[in-house]
């Protein structure tokens, strides 16, 4: 079965896509191939589907800590629950059936032992929510230091005896006396003033209940008397209950006195009830003191969320919500609560503190490995939440700073995931929000290094501007990953002027020793997000590159990257990618040839052999641009050729590195430059064996490069230059010919790696046959002409295209491959005609 049989049973053309399989990069050598733009790729994702499986594993292997604490408040609301039954039990025997049927023949102390273990255990049932209440709000402030630990909430005697102390000091005593704890709290997290500007409403932690003694009387304290209160009752009733029970002194019965009969049996199941109600009181207080006091429940809880030392704060917090919860509900309703769910809650507070310790929560869950993945989704199926977080991002205030900044870290790490991005962008004035994040305040005294070097002036020197400006860069890198994000970018109100303007260097900051990591950070992410914006595909694209180009500082700025920048290969090599990118649009390509020192510039990284072998890919990079600027381009061909760098890049035809995009470089010369610069491109002829022999002994692209190159470069060449080459060369016609029909049978149809492979095969064998007719029957006895045939039958758009914005073609070739496959018949047959 032939070719055109088996391409008609199969109804289709198929591109060749075996190169695609990374068994070699672009110099030829083993290793993964980049993607260029000389050749389409497509912007699927792909993702290994074993990394993908073991992290779903270790996630759904891992436990939710704060697990522990709502089991344990669900077995403290048991006890609570049993207790406080008991004791209205109690309440209700010893009101109906005591008081009620044995008020009068109770003997005196009988009736006040039981007014009084009525009274305390009733104010105790009935107030045990209340204590809760005040025992939660004790842990609302970070103004308190006796709230980092959930051990300082149980004062004992001696705390007790140091608060009345204090009613009797003055206030500035007792205010000396915090001073320790803010320390404490400023190293605990950076930047938080306890003593920020009041706000309009009190804080719960600090409301005086009394007009005197206000140190003492606010709810902070109260909640510590109500607990030792609630101790000392319950204490006292199992004391007088025990002390009845073993006595049974409860009055002589008289002979015949039948009121008085069932006297003692009630007495008895009153006393064993508040005996019972108090020691399952005092149990629940010994087992709540056990886990929390010895076995360090809530500390252990606290290190295994990572949330730190001040993280116990939130912990505390957590758990009197699930134990009030437990105990005023039904006492599974805490184990509905999660520590995700709790800081979202807080995060839409209006309380600073609340705010925090929510923001705090988020940010340690969103970054930590073990729960970011269930917390990134959690907060991105909660619409408000993000709301809450974008609208966070605008508070400049300093003492707010902490909270901008976990803001900025969840949005950093809910960008990261494509659904989330897209949520994140779609929020109304999102944009606006993170460009808010980017601040930058140049002086403008001095000289034009000085400038540079002092580009960045706050307002505040303690608020860390440098930190949002990169985590609002690594957001926009984040968004600029889909299509539809890059132009909501575009489209905000001085947000790529802002992103354009980090990207500025100068020659002091990129050569001086001093220049900080965060500094480069900033470049590097800036010029990163510019590279994205830069190569979106379709009309975004084309509108963003244009916007990118007007901006009068942007060329500049990448021109000071690659003259100063030889320390920093990284930026000078996304700097030269921004640059390939601009030059898809002639205009840019235009305005990048305007401005001063761009090429010679990339040449002196092309051609350097100072620069360490692991970064030949930024030298591979700068040739690559030098070849799309030239791309279509007169003007650029012929500011190349002033350069006078023909013989080196003849030179670099051989050097391993450099070849593959010295011929396309040489070749666009060839094809741009015009007919006035016939006698400057007529050097290149000497380039001519070199060619021929890459393309006899090369494969892949550095052989389509070749084959190209050679297609345009020998029409510069007569018959006796081209013998004269083939002899150099050592190399026969009919060896070449041969090469060709056999490269043609190994690509039967359109590759995506080598794209322009078959229409360079055509062009040179045009050349071929123009330039000597015997080569014509050399060609049609190798069987060219069936081989043209099957070429017209397999022929594929991408082959079209000079160039590739993602799957989408651009530079169209002006000849299409329809008439190059016309113009070889035609000489096949105009030979055998004569």
């Amino acid at each position: 079965m032939d070719r055109r049989t088996s391409v008609e049973s199969q109804g289709s053309v198929h591109l060749q896509i075996s190169e695609l399989d990374g068994r070699f990069n672009e110099v030829g050598s083993p290793g993964p191939s980049p993607t260029t733009m000389f050749e389409p790729h497509s912007s699927v994702e792909t993702k290994n589907s074993s990394t993908a499986n073991s992290v779903s594993l270790k996630r759904h292997g891992v436990s939710a800590p704060e697990k522990k604490l709502t089991l344990f408040a669900l077995r403290l609301a048991v006890l609570e629950k049993a207790a406080s039954g008991l004791g209205t039990l109690g309440f209700v025997w010893a009101t109906v059936v005591l008081l009620g049927g044995f008020a009068i023949t109770l003997d005196k102390t009988d009736f006040w032992f039981i007014t009084i273990i009525l009274v305390i255990e009733g104010a105790r049932i009935f107030s045990r929510s209340h204590e809760l209440e005040w025992q939660h709000q004790a842990t609302w402030s970070f103004t308190d230091v006796g709230v980092n630990s959930f051990r300082a909430i149980r004062t004992g005697s001696h705390d007790i005896a140091m608060i009345v102390r204090k009613a009797c000091k003055p206030l500035s005593a007792v205010t000396k006396t915090s001073h320790h704890s803010r320390e404490l709290k400023r190293t605990a997290q950076r930047k938080w003033d306890p003593n920020r500007t009041p706000t309009r409403t009190w804080s719960t932690s600090e409301v005086p209940l009394l007009p005197y003694a206000k140190w003492v009387f606010i709810s902070k304290n109260v909640s510590k008397l109500l607990y030792w209160l609630q101790l000392l009752s319950a204490i006292t009733c199992a004391a007088l209950s025990l002390m009845k029970l073993i006595r049974h002194n409860y009055g002589e019965l008289a002979k015949g006195d039948t009121d008085k009969r069932n006297r003692k049996a009630a007495l008895n199941i009153f006393y064993a009830l508040a005996l019972a109600e108090a020691l399952l009181f005092l149990l629940e207080k010994a087992y709540w003191e056990w886990k929390v006091i010895y076995h360090r429940l809530l500390e252990k809880v606290n290190d295994e969320c990572d949330l730190g030392p001040s993280g116990m704060i939130a912990t505390t917090r957590f758990f009197y919500d699930a134990y009030s919860k437990c105990v005023n509900g039904s006492i599974f309703d805490g184990l509905k609560m999660d520590m995700v769910s709790f800081a979202m809650e807080l995060l839409a507070s209006n309380s600073p503190d609340e705010q925090l310790i929510g923001a705090r929560i988020l940010r340690t869950f969103a970054t930590s490995p073990r729960f970011s993945e269930d917390t990134l989704q959690k907060i991105g199926i909660t619409i408000s939440v993000m709301d809450r977080l974008v609208e966070m991002l605008n508070w400049k205030d300093l003492q707010e700073e902490e909270i901008r900044l976990s803001a900025a870290e969840i949005l950093s790490y809910l960008a990261g995931k494509k659904q989330n991005a897209l949520r994140v962008a779609g929020i109304p004035g999102a944009m606006e929000s993170i460009s808010s994040l980017l601040h930058i305040c140049r002086t403008f005294s001095g000289s034009a290094d000085e400038i540079s070097e002092k580009r960045m002036v706050f307002d505040d020197e303690n608020y860390g501007f440098w930190t949002f400006n990169l985590l609002g860069l690594s957001i926009l890198k984040k968004l600029a990953r889909d299509h539809d994000n890059c132009g909501k970018i575009g489209n905000t109100r001085g947000l790529l002027p802002k992103i354009i303007d980090f990207t500025h260097t100068g020659e002091r900051l990129l050569r001086a020793d001093g220049m900080t990591s965060t500094q480069i950070s900033t470049i590097k992410r800036s010029l990163q997000v510019v590279k994205m914006l830069a190569s979106t595909t379709g009309a975004t694209g084309k509108q963003l590159r244009k916007e990118i180009s007007e901006i009068v500082f942007t060329i500049s700025n990448i021109r000071d990257i690659l003259r100063y920048g030889e320390k920093y290969p990284m930026l000078q090599k996304l700097g030269i990618e921004i640059l390939s990118s601009l030059a898809l649009e002639a205009d840019a390509t235009e305005r990048i040839g305007c401005t001063g020192g761009i090429f010679k510039e990339l040449f002196n990284i092309f051609f350097t052999q100072t620069i360490p072998e692991s970064q030949n890919h930024v030298r591979i990079s700068a040739g690559e641009a030098i070849s799309m600027l030239a791309l279509e381009s007169k003007n650029s061909c012929r500011r190349i050729l002033r350069l006078d760098v023909s013989v080196k890049l003849i030179t670099a035809l051989e050097d391993t590195v450099l070849r593959v995009n010295a011929a396309r470089i040489l070749r666009n010369l060839c094809v741009y430059s015009g007919a006035e610069c016939f006698e400057q491109l007529k050097g290149l002829t000497t380039a001519g064996p070199t060619v021929l022999k890459a393309i006899m002994k090369e494969e892949n692209k550095l052989q389509e490069v070749m084959i190209g190159l050679a297609a345009h470069v020998f029409r510069f060449m007569s018959s006796q230059e081209s013998r004269t080459m083939f002899d150099d060369a050592g190399i026969e016609e009919a060896d070449l010919a041969n090469k060709l029909i056999m490269i043609l049978n190994k690509y039967q149809y359109p590759s995506i790696r080598v794209p322009r492979m078959r229409r360079f095969i055509i062009e040179l064998a045009i050349w071929m046959m123009k330039d000597k007719r015997r080569n014509i029957q050399i060609f049609r006895n190798l069987g060219m002409e069936k081989e043209l045939e099957w070429i017209t039958e397999t022929i594929s758009d991408v082959e079209s295209f000079n160039i590739f914005s993602g799957t989408v073609g651009m530079s169209r070739h002006s000849s299409t491959m329809h008439s190059l496959v016309e113009t070889a018949r035609d000489l096949l047959l105009d030979d055998q005609n004569l």
